[in-house]
Order: structure tokens, then C-alpha cells, then sequence
């Protein structure tokens, strides 16, 4: 359960998404999904948050929706304002988070470099553990971490990795083998 007092659903270009805060800041952040009845499921399977949408969220929510929306259009957003609560996080997931909101716009790094970053090298596995956990992807950009190789890896949000690679596609990142030599021709 989270000290969330307000949380709404809201429709991008990509689908609903869900949004709940509390006094301090963003609590739930979720990605999108096809209804606005998958979106409210989640929220409250993951935060017990139940009832109707705010009606009238407080004026930096309605920032950050506007922003949310902006970027499913392939808009350069930064995220790094918004004020997060993180309460219930221990102090490793707490710097990996901080580490990962220090990522620019289609900036990417690995689970181990990220973990370095955070001042806990040695610890790729448990650096996707924490991301795995992450109560807010995309303010605290998760999916711009890769695995060793640059391959995607893995994204605990509705769709998996085909959620990761489009969010990092709207930023201009491109995971995966180049395309075939003919196929990079327009002939």
C-alpha cells in the first residue's frame, strides 16, 4: 500500500495510463495498456488505490500529464523534475533510481554501468531487480538501461521488452542488429 491521496487515468498516443500521487510527490506510474479499465485494475492491484479519478489534480500532475502526452507523441521530454515519493524503497533502490533519473532523453547505459554510477558496481543483477520495482517507469526512466551488449533485456511493464524498445524508439535509440545491408537502400 502506498500514501497515495490522488491518482487519475488518463489516454496518450500509446494507450491509458495511470498516474497516483501523495503529499510529497509521484507514487504509481503506469505504462500504457489498451483500457482505462486495465489501467485502474492496476493501480489498485499494485497500490490498492480504488475509487473514481481526481477530479481536479493538483496543477504539477496535470504538468506531467500534459508531458506524458507530449512525449507518446515523440516529443523531447525531460522528466527529471518531477517530485517522486519514494517511501518504502531502501537506500540501494533509492540510488539506482537517482542514478537512472540522471539519464537524458535517449540516453542509454547497462545494468552494470548504472550500477557503477549508483556507487554499487559488481551488482547488474540486482540493479534490474530494483528496476524491476521501479514504482514510476518512465520519470525514473527504466527502460533506457540495457543489458551487457546492448541488448534490451528485460521491462516488468505490460508488454515486456516490445514496451521498452518503443519507448526507446520514441527517443531515438534503435536496439537490435543493424538492418541488413540491402535493406538500409532505398533500391
Amino acid at each position: 500500500m502506498t500514501n497515495a491521496i490522488g491518482h487519475i487515468v488518463f489516454e496518450t498516443a500509446l494507450g491509458f495510463m495511470g498516474l497516483a500521487w501523495s503529499e510529497a510527490g509521484l507514487t504509481r506510474l503506469c505504462l500504457p495498456q489498451s483500457s482505462r479499465d486495465a489501467v485502474e485494475r492496476r493501480l489498485f492491484r499494485l497500490d490498492g488505490i480504488a475509487g473514481t479519478d481526481s477530479d481536479k489534480p493538483p496543477q504539477w500532475v496535470q504538468g506531467l500529464i500534459a508531458d506524458i502526452r507530449a512525449y507518446a507523441e515523440g516529443d523531447i521530454v525531460d522528466f527529471s523534475g518531477v517530485p517522486v515519493d519514494l517511501a518504502g524503497t531502501d537506500d540501494f533502490q533509492r540510488a539506482i533510481y537517482e542514478a537512472a533519473r540522471r539519464l537524458a532523453f535517449g540516453e542509454t547505459t547497462t545494468y552494470g554501468e548504472l550500477a557503477k554510477r549508483a556507487g554499487h558496481p559488481g551488482l547488474p543483477r540486482e540493479t534490474g531487480a530494483a528496476l524491476g520495482a521501479n514504482p514510476v517507469p518512465l520519470v525514473i526512466p527504466c527502460h533506457r538501461i540495457l543489458a551487457a551488449g546492448g541488448k534490451i533485456g528485460g521491462f516488468s511493464a505490460p508488454g515486456g521488452s516490445a514496451t521498452k524498445e518503443k519507448m526507446l524508439g520514441l527517443e531515438g535509440v534503435r536496439v537490435g542488429p543493424p538492418p541488413a545491408a540491402q535493406a538500409s537502400f532505398g533500391f
